[in-house]
């Protein structure tokens, strides 16, 4: 399966730009899929690959050409349109154009054959399973061997990455440069939203200055805005106290987003200088130089320790004065409340509400202690961090001085070997000078060198592939006009042949019209009797050449293999021929209303990516018929979707075990299997004789199922239902297709040596034509025709042998989808269909011989689903199980009546004398 990542190019404007997207190639239409990733259930488009052509372009002289750079290549569609793809590399890009080429080359090619006759699909017979898959005929136009050996001799050597194939799925998508930069563009709108959210929840001192096109750091506060920012929290703090609520104030500590300048070269000495003026607010500094200035730092050092001890003194004695300016605080609060309360009391204010007011008093001092002990430790926790946040500046500055220096000594460093490298040449000998320097140009020239010899590679292989897709361009434009030549030379000839059917038409009317007296053959019976050979003549496979030279609308075989014109009855023949005419005239009707095929190309795109699921899409498609080139497909889901419990619990290699021990020890099955192979589908090219392959596949079937079910055996219409399953599936496939009809759909005992399930649905749709078609069902009632007669073997092999093949392939579209209610479905739809011409008829002997073939004079499918699955509606299956329940009941009784009467005449037979040579059906047979 050829899929994988590429990045497409896609957008407008600005917004242009590639896009990594998932892409599957689709062998059925030659279509290029792409979705936005391998889990995708829609594609985004397609491309178009058996109309394109494709090109890429060398790097220019200078640009990066190693293998693991991206390469783009394009796909030029006819309308003019040009996709722009890149791949992940230079080998991947060539591994899709190899792969493309050779894709539109074999779908090119192969669509000679398949669209020889327009009932079948351009679609290559490998995609379908069973016997119609293997008989695909068609004449495929002669390649050109030189074409071919070109084609080899041009085509180059290479294969996949991990992202190509189906293991790429599991795999990330690539990333590409644009996406990055699409991605830091968000980060940083989203940065800059939460730091504006930040700045507004924090005061005026906070500093928050952020750049995106640079780079940029968290700068560290400098010592003498920390001196300021305490000495202004220090003033809050003294402003605060004598208020009677607490103001939260935010941190003053200040950050600083600030770009990082860029790192120019600076002498060391005022990298030394500068290392020197900031080493002053370090708690442990550095020594960078000698003598006085050791001296005069440890000085600085000694009164800044001194200072900052005196500063903890003055911080303590503060606080001592701060909780005694709260206790004296407290004590005349106490003493305003207790001289406030004792004039109260002088007042006469009663005595219980002077309690009342000591302990709600009580309450506010206790919880004020509490609000002020809150407050102590909120500043100490504020403390806390303020000093955490000083030693994360200090370490910082630290680590700012020790970057510095390494930078300054390895400057330092670079000086020197520069030095010393300029020593070394002026102390070499000139000769020297000028082997270094011939060396040089040497090693220019070999670089130069590789690097034309990789362009040169470049362009060959560019020149090869497009050498090659000028050639297959040229082949493919040459097969298309021998391809219009034909059509032409078929459309001229079939254009003669109605001037001559028109002609001997015309002169049949002539004839007709003039009266005839004489005994003598007139000349009109000699033009019916030409008339009649013409259009009996039916397309053999004699003389394959002349099939475009001397069409016939009609084959011998349809593509199912069913013989379209019987051999042994004229008139039937006639009738059979004129059919078969109708038929191929609906099909092209159809044909031209591409609206059922696009829907169903569209469906299946999009299951590219994921499993099929049950919905009402897929069933409505289904309605309407599952093409031809995707039946196959579409039969074997439909089928492990209703055994999927039969074959999880069923061991590894079932089918072949039954069939190994079938072979192994015959059953009682085996004999009547074998009389009526031959009987299945005599009309039928893949079963008309012994040697035929559907024989011995219909066989294996046939007796794995026997072995499987040996209740049911083999009853006749079994071997038609196998029949119809192999000409799209294979014979696993179709024994699991077996098993769905007779185990899943069909009820018990429909298949047994009583046909119980058979007889009831014959009761079941007799209630049905009452309630759906009341005046046909009357119209029976009054000339006493029993229909179950006919319907009976349409409901026990699914109207095989009963409509023409066109219908019957549709009709089990439906029923391998949904079950038996179709059956019930169709079967009415049928007698609606010729309602009218059934009324006409007015004595009981035409109208069963009517109902006898006319199913087969039934040919526009569409018109019989409308009718089955729209005129017939409302149709619910619990009307259906429980009237098939009701008459069970009633048909299972009467069997143990007759099973009573059979007894009773063996009794009479054995007492009485005169009956005793009397013997059943049964007994005879056995």
């Amino acid at each position: 399966k050829l899929c994988g990542y590429l990045q497409k190019l896609s957008g407008k404007g600005p917004l242009r730009s590639f896009r990594s997207r998932w892409f599957v190639f689709d062998p059925r239409r030659c279509y290029l899929y792409y979705f936005k990733g391998p889990q995708e259930p829609l594609p985004l488009g397609h491309l178009d690959i058996a109309s394109a052509c494709f090109s890429y372009h060398q790097p220019e002289a200078g640009a990066a050409a190693a293998g693991d750079e991206p390469a783009a290549f394009e796909v030029h569609s006819p309308g003019g349109a040009v996709a722009v793809l890149k791949a992940a590399t230079r080998q991947d890009m060539t591994y899709w154009l190899q792969e493309l080429q050779q894709k539109r080359w074999e779908y090119c090619n192969n669509l000679d054959a398949a669209k020889r006759d327009s009932r079948t699909s351009p679609t290559p017979s490998d995609f379908s399973k069973g016997l119609v898959a293997k008989d695909n005929p068609g004449i495929i136009l002669s390649q050109n061997a030189s074409a071919e050996r070109a084609r080899n001799i041009l085509a180059v050597e290479t294969s996949p990455t991990d992202l190509v194939g189906e293991q790429a799925a599991s795999q990330p998508a690539p990333v590409q440069a644009s996406a990055i930069n699409f991605s830091l563009k968000q980060w940083s709108t989203e940065i800059k939203n939460s730091m504006s959210s930040l700045r507004k929840g924090n005061n005026e001192n906070r500093k928050s200055i952020f750049y995106t096109t640079e780079e940029w750091e968290l700068l560290d506060p400098t010592p003498k805005d920390l001196e300021d920012s305490m000495a202004l929290e220090e003033k809050r703090k003294h402003l605060a106290e004598g208020s009677k609520g607490r103001r939260l104030t935010g941190s003053a500590f200040p950050f600083d987003f600030g770009r990082i300048p860029h790192k120019a070269r600076r002498p060391l000495k005022d990298m030394i200088g500068s290392s020197k003026n900031r080493s002053s607010s370090d708690s442990s500094p550095t020594e960078w130089c000698s003598g006085n200035g050791n001296k005069l730092v440890s000085e600085l050092q000694l009164k800044y320790q001194s200072q900052q001890e005196e500063l903890e003194t003055l911080k303590k004695d503060l606080v001592s004065q701060k909780e005694l300016v709260r206790l004296l605080q407290q004590t005349v609060r106490s003493s305003q409340y207790d001289k406030y309360f004792a004039s109260r009391l002088c007042e006469g204010v009663p005595k219980d509400k002077l309690e009342l007011l000591h302990q709600k008093d009580d309450q506010i001092l206790g919880l004020n202690n509490q609000l002020e002990k809150l407050n102590l430790e909120k500043d100490s926790l504020q403390q806390e961090v303020k000093n955490l946040k000083c030693k994360v500046g200090e370490l910082n500055e630290r680590l700012g001085m020790l970057m510095e220096t390494i930078q300054a000594k390895d400057e330092v460093i670079m000086k020197l070997s520069r030095q010393l490298s300029e020593c070394e040449d002026s102390t070499s000998s000139p000769s020297g000078a000028v082997n270094s320097s011939m060396a040089t140009c040497t090693n220019k020239e070999l670089q130069e060198l590789d690097r034309l010899k990789d362009n040169l590679q470049g362009y060959k292989t560019q020149n090869k592939f497009l050498n090659k897709e000028i050639l297959e361009l040229s082949a493919l434009r040459r097969n298309a006009e021998a391809r219009e030549r034909e059509w032409q030379a078929k459309y001229t000839s079939l254009e003669a042949k109605l001037c001559q059917i028109e002609s001997k038409y015309l002169i049949l009317l002539q004839e007709m019209k003039t009266p005839v007296c004489s005994e003598e053959q007139s000349p009109a019976r000699e033009v019916i009797t030409q008339l009649l050979e013409d259009a009996l003549k039916a397309e053999t496979s004699e003389q394959p050449e002349q099939a475009f030279f001397k069409p016939h609308l009609v084959s011998e075989y349809d593509i199912y293999g069913f013989q379209t014109v019987p051999e042994d009855d004229e008139e039937e023949k006639l009738v059979a021929k004129s059919r078969a005419l109708d038929l191929r005239s609906l099909s092209l009707s159809e044909n031209r209303e591409i609206s059922a095929g696009v829907k169903w190309e569209n469906y299946l795109a999009s299951t590219m990516n994921r499993e099929m699921m049950r919905c009402v899409e897929l069933k409505n498609l289904i309605r309407s018929g599952i093409p031809h080139e995707h039946r196959s497909k579409m039969w074997k889901w439909c089928v492990n979707l209703h055994v999927k419990k039969f074959k999880d619990s069923a061991v590894p290699g079932y089918f072949q075990t039954l069939l190994q021990k079938a072979l192994e020890k015959p059953n009682p099955a085996s004999k009547q299997i074998e009389l009526d192979l031959l009987r299945t589908l005599p009309n039928n090219k893949h079963y008309s004789s012994p040697t035929s392959e559907g024989i011995q596949k219909l066989r294996n079937v046939l007796l794995a199922f026997s072995w499987r079910n040996p209740d049911i055996g083999y009853c006749q219409g079994l071997n038609r239902l196998v029949a119809i399953a192999l000409l799209y599936l294979e014979q696993e496939d179709a024994f699991w297709c077996l098993v769905t009809i007779v185990e899943v759909f069909m009820p018990r005992d429909y298949y047994t040596k009583t046909l119980l399930g058979s007889q009831v649905d014959q009761r079941v749709f007799k209630d049905l034509m009452s309630e759906k078609l009341p005046r046909l069902h009357a119209h029976f009632e009054q000339y006493k025709v029993d229909y179950t007669l006919i319907t009976f073997n349409w409901f026990l092999v699914v109207f095989v042998d009963s409509v023409v093949s066109d219908i019957l392939f549709k009709i089990w579209d439906s029923f391998l989808y949904e079950g038996p209610k179709v059956i019930f479905r169709f079967a009415l739809a049928l007698f609606k269909y010729k309602e009218e011409e059934i009324l006409k008829l007015q004595d009981s002997m035409s109208i069963f011989k009517y109902l006898r073939y006319f199913t087969r004079t039934i040919l526009d499918a569409r018109k019989l689903t409308a009718i089955a699955f729209g005129d017939l509606n409302p149709f619910p299956l619990r009307q259906i199980r429980n009237r098939r329940t009701y008459h069970l009941e009633k048909v299972r009784l009467e069997l143990t009546e007759l099973e009573a009467i059979r007894e009773d005449f063996l009794r009479e037979r054995e007492t009485c004398v005169e009956k005793r040579d009397l013997i059943s059906d049964d007994e005879e047979d056995s």
